[in-house]
């Protein structure tokens, strides 16, 4: 009981004097909502499958079997029985797939934005409007209705010769404000005794520094059992549970320093060297060898006259090259900076830069950690 009045007395104070809270940023610090997500608080995915016609000639092919199929099914709800053996021929629908994110806390009869995109062989969805469509979440529960026109940015133009200009992607549009929600998605945020914020990074140093944050500004009302999460006492009250929880994010935390990274990307060549990154006393020597042969095939052909045969006699020829020696020292604790300066001056590519770091690491002479995507 004691507890809780002093709950609603720390929430009643940060009402009356939220302006004298607000804490000098430090140097390294940054506000706690871009550090962390409230729990309980947080946006869902929808899908849904569904019709879109008023297409000129762009819509699925005969080749797309369950686009017949789906506008069959739809006909026979509104009463239409189409003779027993045919089949539903139509250039002007498209199947499509729509998606939308429902944002948290979103009440019944709001609108929300939807992207619907080709699912057969469409080739434009311009000028298309979108039939009625269930949007449907992870435990199959219908909690939105989509319609409407498509707003396409793509284009897409085709002559009878077979010549065709595509501007962007013309088989994936937006409806605006097309999906009006029909089901609420409920939330624990307002009945919990506390409110759980989730890092997005986990980091010890970081959970640490949120709780003694927290209880420098309200008291010892915020605790901790790993790097993932921390949990605050909130009011009770859901108004001031609400108004509590802003000025949390509203608060300045140190961030830990996190681990230092260098990321490869093989697909791309792309290297990113994060800063803080440092290498140990290391000497390095990078070349490569090169091996060409070429062919050069000759024509024999005799004198004239002459009782001899035309022949092809091959001519082979193999050179060798080896690039100049680059062998190179970094002194302990080389910064980022240096690592640059010096790969850059041999005139290294993305490949022999990760080739470089990658064997600094293995001999373990690299400060950081090596992450390849």
């Amino acid at each position: 009981m004691r507890k809780q009045r002093f709950i609603q007395l720390a929430a009643g104070l940060l009402l009356a004097a939220a302006p004298l809270l607000v804490p000098t940023a430090a140097e390294a610090a940054q506000a706690l909502r871009s550090l962390v997500n409230v729990e309980g608080v947080r946006e869902n995915q929808l899908i849904g499958y569904g019709l879109v016609v008023g297409l000129h000639g762009s819509g699925d092919s005969t080749q797309v079997k369950f686009a017949g199929q789906s506008v069959d099914n739809m006909l026979k709800q509104f009463g239409v029985k189409l003779p027993t053996g045919s089949s539903t021929r139509l250039k002007n629908v498209a199947t499509v797939m729509v998606s939308a994110v429902f944002p948290p806390g979103y009440r019944k009869g709001q609108t929300i934005d939807i992207a619907v995109s080709s699912l057969g062989d469409a080739k434009s969805l311009r000028g298309g409007t979108l039939l009625l469509t269930p949007l449907r979440g992870a435990d199959g529960e219908v909690y939105a209705l989509a319609q409407g026109n498509l707003v396409v940015a793509g284009l897409s133009a085709q002559g009878a010769s077979g010549s065709n200009v595509t501007v962007n992607t013309p088989t994936a549009g937006r409806v605006p404000n097309g999906a009006t929600v029909e089901r609420e998605i409920e939330s624990d945020f307002d009945t919990r005794p506390t409110v759980r914020l989730s890092l997005k990074r986990p980091h010890f140093q970081t959970a640490t520094n949120i709780v003694q944050t927290i209880n420098r500004r309200y008291g010892e009302i915020a605790s901790t059992r790993d790097a993932t999460s921390v949990d605050v006492m909130a009011p009770e009250n859901p108004t001031q549970r609400v108004a509590f929880v802003a000025s949390l994010e509203g608060l300045q935390v140190d961030v830990g320093e996190a681990t230092p990274k260098v990321i490869f990307n093989s697909r791309t060549g792309t290297v990113v060297i994060a800063e803080g990154v440092r290498v140990r006393a290391a000497a390095i020597s990078h070349g490569a060898l090169k091996v060409v042969i070429s062919e050069a095939p000759q024509v024999s052909q005799p004198a004239p006259f002459g009782r001899g045969d035309t022949v092809v006699t091959p001519q082979s020829q193999i050179s060798v090259e080896q690039d100049a020696p680059r062998m190179f020292k970094w002194p302990a604790g080389a910064s980022l900076q240096s690592i640059i300066d010096t790969v850059n001056s041999t005139g290294a590519t993305p490949d022999d830069v990760m080739a470089i770091l990658q064997a600094l690491d293995q001999a373990g002479a690299i400060d950081g950690e090596l992450i390849v995507i």
